[in-house]
């Protein structure tokens, strides 16, 4: 879908909103502990340069205090992809907050994050239902979309040579005061841990 490419990014959620198909986040592996399960869906569409995620959201509480790069978005009302490319031990997580402020890395283990850089992060491009300020917790029933588009080049994938990689989605919002964690596909560990490369899903690019 090359036509996605010249839109601007507010069309491109509308657009995926109409025609793309959905899938929800509705794993809630640490059930006992974080029963909240906000409804997150999210729909993925690529062109020849970018992969494109459309988030929607509907929660209770409502919160994005971080604004710069890098900063602990999974605080804040967040949804996240990681991926991992064939053959490849690294996995490269894109956490966003709904204003669309991105904490990036790529890393084989958690512990060890090569942070992407600023430059790097101005590639992705992003669309937020809510604005771009930044804002204390609010309190009641939210609706929100986050659209982000992925540039392949930066995460080194060629779709001539690769039709499917590893990778998960995620919602979560700790710092909130209905903290939950939930994800696409279902991860087996008894604290709340996103990066689990051995439970990523199958992504194909048909």
């Amino acid at each position: 879908m090359d036509s996605l490419d010249t839109m601007d990014m507010e069309a491109v959620c509308e657009e995926m909103e109409m025609n793309a198909p959905k899938y929800g986040i509705n794993c809630v592996n640490w059930k006992e502990t974080f029963p909240y399960h906000p409804i997150t869906v999210f729909s993925v569409a690529y062109s020849s340069k970018y992969l494109y995620i459309d988030y929607f959201v509907r929660c209770n509480y409502l919160r994005a205090v971080n604004y710069k790069n890098n900063t602990p978005v999974a605080e804040d009302s967040c949804v996240e992809f990681f991926m991992q490319l064939p053959g490849d031990d690294e996995y490269w997580n894109f956490e966003f907050n709904c204003i669309g402020t991105v904490n990036s890395s790529h890393r084989v283990e958690k512990k060890f994050p090569t942070r992407l850089t600023d430059e790097q992060i101005s590639t992705i491009k992003r669309y937020a239902s809510c604005g771009t300020s930044p804002f204390q917790e609010l309190e009641g029933l939210f609706n929100w979309n986050l659209v982000v588009a992925i540039p392949f080049e930066l995460v080194g994938l060629d779709l001539e040579k690769v039709k499917a990689i590893k990778g998960n989605f995620y919602k979560c919002a700790s710092a909130t005061s209905m903290p939950h964690y939930l994800s696409w596909a279902p991860i087996n560990t008894e604290k709340p841990n996103f990066h689990c490369k051995e439970f990523f899903g199958d992504i194909i690019f048909e």
